[in-house]
């Protein structure tokens, strides 16, 4: 998880310097930001059968073998395509690798820490969000080719390491019959649909913010700088959330971030303050982050209901992933080519106003519920 989303997180602080390399607009920025989203859509569903057919363990191996490749690819490309190829790549072989890694982590914990423990690999993987500036930077200083090349040899290193772990044991596998069928369990649903607004998100911050801030003068050692704060805070914040969620049920941290993710999504695009554009953006980036992780547990509790191979489980989440990732990077930089940062922001502050009513109705249903001594998963 940690040295998979270092790539992930390396192009955000690099991206304006790629844009003045290839002289790219927000809207090919955008393509290439969606590139990486667009490859975890086409692994999404072969990685959930990777894991379920094969095993964790060897798709986790499969998927940090063809990281290594694909990031290389990055390095070396000489052309625009070829970078959008290389980060093409780097998303499907997410999709193997990250599926396999959660599946592996719910197998092997105890079931009533799920959302700690959910939210301690979160963290793990803000760890790798926290370097993947500090890797972007050094691209920028260094040239991508020697930068992202030493990584791949880290790569090497962690596949050696995992070759040597311990495996879990093989569940049932689950038919895709199923799997889609599992959409109708209420939990299942409720996890994919914050899941995938989580990735419309951060979609559209990831390809603004970075540009915004560049204009704004803080270039891109300051924008570096900029997400490493933000990815520190949410690497703090996860493993409390997950606990959270734990004790006090599911949906408490899911309306505390949807009314953060609100309000600072409508305040970001009217900031033009270098210093107070940066804390907003730190903020949404914050915000945007603390209702994945009780969506994750979620999906999980919903997957174990319905009967599905968390590796299912975790596939559907990662096709959702994907797909709101790739409409939030692609859509968000042609609509602000189009009509400025204000439109994509406030229509995403929309979007998690709706999901907060939402939420609140459910709450008050499960009060409800748990006044007549109903049981409930949330």
């Amino acid at each position: 998880m940690l040295y998979n989303t270092i790539f992930a997180a390396a192009l955000a602080p690099y991206l304006p310097e790629l844009a003045r390399e290839f002289d790219l607009s927000k809207t090919e920025s955008g393509l290439l930001v969606a590139a990486y989203p667009a490859g975890l859509l086409v692994g999404a569903i072969p990685g959930g059968l990777l894991a379920a057919r094969i095993g964790v363990k060897r798709s986790v191996l499969l998927g940090l073998g063809f990281t290594v490749v694909s990031s290389l690819t990055f390095a070396l490309a000489p052309t625009v395509w070829l970078l959008e190829l290389g980060r093409f790549g780097q998303g499907l072989s997410v999709a193997a690798s990250w599926t396999g890694a959660l599946a592996w982590l719910v197998t092997a914990g105890p079931r009533d820490r799920r959302g700690e423990l959910i939210g301690r690999v979160s963290r793990a993987a803000l760890v790798g969000i926290l370097l993947g500036p500090v890797l972007g930077g050094a691209a920028a200083l260094y040239g991508r080719i020697p930068t992202f090349s030493s990584v791949a040899v880290l790569g090497v290193l962690i596949i050696a390491w995992t070759w040597v772990t311990p495996g879990a044991a093989r569940a049932a596998s689950t038919s895709l019959k199923a799997l889609f069928g599992a959409v109708l369990e209420p939990r299942v649903a409720s996890g994919l649909w914050l899941g995938s607004l989580t990735a419309l998100l951060v979609g559209v911050l990831s390809v603004l913010a970075p540009l915004d801030l560049d204009a704004a003068g803080w270039g891109t050692i300051g924008v570096s700088a900029v997400f490493l704060a933000a990815a520190a805070v949410q690497a703090f914040a996860s493993p409390a959330v997950g606990r959270l969620a734990d004790s006090h049920g599911r949906l408490l941290p899911v309306r505390a971030g949807l009314l953060g993710a609100l309000a600072f999504s409508v305040a970001l695009p009217f900031v033009d303050d270098p210093w107070l554009l940066a804390a907003v953006v730190v903020g949404t980036a914050v915000s945007y982050s603390i209702f994945w992780v009780p969506g994750l547990a979620l999906l999980t509790d919903g997957s174990d209901a319905a009967g599905i191979h968390q590796g299912f489980g975790f596939a559907l989440m990662t096709l959702v992933w994907a797909a709101g990732q790739f409409a939030g990077s692609a859509a968000g930089g042609a609509l602000a080519d189009a009509a400025g940062d204000s439109v994509p922001f406030l229509l995403v502050a929309s979007l998690c106003a709706l999901t907060l009513v939402a939420a609140q109705v459910r709450a008050l249903r499960v009060r409800i519920a748990l006044a007549g001594g109903h049981s409930t998963g949330l």
